[in-house]
């Protein structure tokens, strides 16, 4: 390929390009470069010749810029051999710009002349889309920590109501068996009339469907329990010893001991050191 159309090759490029002699002092340029510096209102010959691109690097690096040393050293590298080719990226913001470019150290395809090419890459797109995305994703990451708090408060908020149900639950089923039944039970027992008798087995049915979640719960978990074990286990669950219960009942204490002893069979608590009401109290 003859120089002539080598040059034709280059100015069609998008990319600025300069070739710098050994000295890296620039002996030439493309269209792009030269249009670059027009728009720019680059000081001296738009086409940048005779200048020394290693100066602009020193500079570049005496006014605290860190990547003009890297492409002093990257040019001096690929000049002397000892690479074939260094690139990297560098800011190169205007007043009314931001801007970032890729530039590649190439050595010249040149036989006789011992030079290297500057190929410099406007890269601002990409550099302005890495931003964009880093800032959604801090933004997305700012709504999934948002989030988080909400579902941990939401969390917070749904166990405490649980926990006051529990414990409203608790003290409803508590007072009705210790201040309501045994005195409905006595009552019953004390009245001849039958339609009396009636309505107090209304009212103890009454009562026993406001405490039937626990009892639903006993049943759910498919226990072979005898309806009087079921009304015993609440009893235990309320806090009631072995007489209490009895006497609500009208059993003997006896009575009482073997359901207690089916019940921890049933309920799988060969141990003897778990609580029986402790165990009950947590089927919630």
């Amino acid at each position: 390929m003859d120089g002539r159309m080598y040059e034709i090759i280059v100015d069609s490029l998008s990319a600025h390009v300069a070739v710098l002699d050994d000295k890296g002092v620039i002996i030439k340029t493309n269209r792009a470069w030269q249009e670059y510096g027009v728009k720019n209102g680059l000081a001296g010959p738009t086409d940048s010749i005779g200048v020394n691109y290693l100066d602009i690097c020193q500079s570049a690096t005496d006014c605290g810029d860190p990547e003009g040393e890297l492409v002093t050293a990257g040019i001096q590298k690929v000049l002397a051999g000892e690479l074939l080719e260094f690139v990297i990226q560098y800011p190169c913001h205007s007043p009314s710009r931001r801007q970032w470019f890729n530039l590649r150290v190439l050595p010249y395809l040149s036989q006789t002349e011992h030079w290297v090419m500057l190929v410099h890459e406007d890269v601002t797109p990409l550099f302005l889309a890495q931003e964009e995305l880093q800032q959604k994703e801090e933004e997305l990451r700012q709504k999934s920590d948002k989030l988080e708090e909400v579902n941990v408060a939401l969390k917070v908020l749904l166990e405490n109501r649980e926990r006051g149900l529990t414990e409203l639950e608790q003290r409803i089923t508590a007072n009705i068996h210790e201040l309501v039944l045994p005195y409905t039970e006595k009552l019953k027992n004390s009245l001849k009339n039958p339609r009396e008798q009636t309505l107090i087995d209304i009212v103890e049915n009454n009562l026993n469907d406001i405490i039937a979640p626990f009892l639903n719960r006993l049943s759910s978990l498919n226990l072979l329990l005898t309806p009087q074990e079921v009304e015993v286990a609440a009893l235990i669950r309320t806090g009631k010893s072995s007489q209490e219960i009895a006497d609500v009942l009208g059993v003997s204490v006896s009575t009482i001991s073997f359901h207690r002893k089916n019940l921890r069979r049933k309920l799988g608590l060969k141990e003897r050191t778990m609580n029986l009401r402790t165990y009950l109290l947590s089927l919630e």
